[in-house]
């Protein structure tokens, strides 16, 4: 089985749970690389929805070894009540089935303090974080001032570090947010239980991946938020505070780059983004509501609504260049459903790539072509030849105009809702 890294080509909340999930069946290992629980994977199995965070997509294929590598920042009180969450819900959660790597950095209270704090006291400069912690921890990771798992676990080392650094963050939250002080008994009470219970799930994952990728065992790197939301490649600042592209599953697993055979992107057949930031072709009007009503877009972490535009075709082939993309998942083409005509963005006027900066993005033209739409209703075709012939011309076009193949297409939220063509997924 080949090795292959999972991406999200827009911006986050392409679907791509619902891809892991039928990936994960063919291979032994499912890893995130990067974020923490500001990603939201939603799963629908036999109707029913589960929404994941932290713990990888793999988690409800049985015999799936999830890792949950050392490029996540971990929120332990968050990870402990998803797997509460999972076992109350009838899933085998093990140290055999869930790994934690014991280099992955710690979300702390302060962190998710300070985070909530800077949001508001930013006003109209805010970038639309979750809230979670995430941004502050990874500060705190590259300062060199963060806490790890390993550290977690030794009573020792975490005492140490919550009276070394508790202060200075208190003195930030106070004198600069006018937010109360953390107290560090308090805090390090709450930290010294969350360790209990994650201590049977913590290991050194590096060796582990090694030997599953030495034994051909197929491992599935599952990558959160997406390729515009990467904080190199990404619309800047409007991005989290990670590597969302696929170079970053290497780093934030401990795997070599030789490791990996090929990179899927998952993008909608539309496009949606949560938070602030440019969205060239983002529809105000009842158009977006539609897609947005007709899509369930609202945000499976925050609960907000996601603002929704055509497809993009200019922004994917930048994401095919920056992941190096082998293929394409497309999902929730059954939204499009009912539309009389559909939009494709094909480039910006007079430009060749897409803009680094935040307001040379906001500023771009989008240049549309107008397709063909169709009315039928597409749930539960699994065959390429049993779409509208709409449809397929559709699915056509966007290959020609990103330059990879469509490998899988979503038709319907439910987990047997999706056409196979080919590739890593046949």
């Amino acid at each position: 089985m080949v090795n292959v890294v999972v991406v999200g080509a827009q911006w986050g909340d392409e679907g791509k749970g619902k891809v892991v999930d039928l990936l994960a069946k063919k291979v032994r290992y499912v890893v995130r690389f990067q974020g923490g629980n500001n990603a939201g994977h939603t799963l629908v199995v036999n109707g029913r929805k589960t929404v994941l965070h932290l713990i990888p997509s793999g988690m409800l294929q049985e015999g799936c070894v999830n890792v949950i590598g050392n490029g996540v920042v971990v929120d332990p009180a968050v990870l402990v009540h998803e797997i509460d969450q999972l076992v109350a819900s009838g899933v085998v959660v093990t140290p055999e089935r869930l790994v934690v790597s014991t280099e992955a950095h710690v979300i702390l209270p302060w962190h998710k303090a300070l985070d909530v704090a800077r949001e508001a006291a930013a006003g109209e400069g805010k970038i639309g974080t979750t809230g979670r912690g995430i941004g502050p921890t990874y500060e705190d990771k590259v300062g060199r001032r963060g806490l790890r798992v390993a550290d977690l676990l030794d009573e020792a080392a975490l005492a140490r570090h919550v009276a070394a650094h508790l202060p200075d963050h208190n003195r930030r939250l106070v004198e600069w947010y006018d937010h109360p002080p953390l107290h560090g008994d308090a805090v390090l009470a709450e930290l010294q239980v969350l360790a209990a219970r994650l201590r049977p799930f913590a290991r050194s994952t590096v060796r582990m991946l090694h030997e599953a990728n030495r034994d051909r065992a197929g491992i599935l790197f599952e990558g959160a938020q997406g390729t515009f939301l990467d904080v190199d490649h990404g619309t800047y600042p409007f991005v989290t505070s990670s590597n969302t592209v696929a170079g970053g599953a290497c780093a934030g697993s401990g795997v070599g780059p030789t490791t990996i055979q090929q990179v899927i992107g998952i993008a909608k057949a539309y496009c949606t983004r949560v938070g602030s930031g440019p969205f060239p072709t983002e529809l105000t009007d009842a158009v977006g509501e539609r897609l947005r009503a007709v899509g369930h877009e609202f945000g499976a972490t925050t609960g907000r609504p996601r603002r929704c535009g055509w497809f993009d075709a200019a922004m994917l082939r930048h994401a095919v260049m920056v992941n190096g993309l082998t293929g394409l998942a497309l999902t929730k083409l059954d939204v499009l459903s009912g539309m009389a005509e559909i939009k494709v963005a094909t480039a910006y006027a007079g430009l060749e790539d897409v803009p680094a900066g935040a307001a040379a993005l906001a500023a771009v033209v989008p240049e549309y072509e107008v397709i063909e739409g169709w009315s039928e209703p597409l749930e539960g075709i699994q065959s390429f030849a049993a779409l509208p012939p709409a449809a397929r011309r559709y699915v056509e076009r966007i290959e020609a105009l990103v330059g990879v193949p469509v490998v899988l297409i979503g038709t319907g939220p439910g987990r047997d809702d999706v056409i196979v063509r080919g590739g890593v997924f046949a």
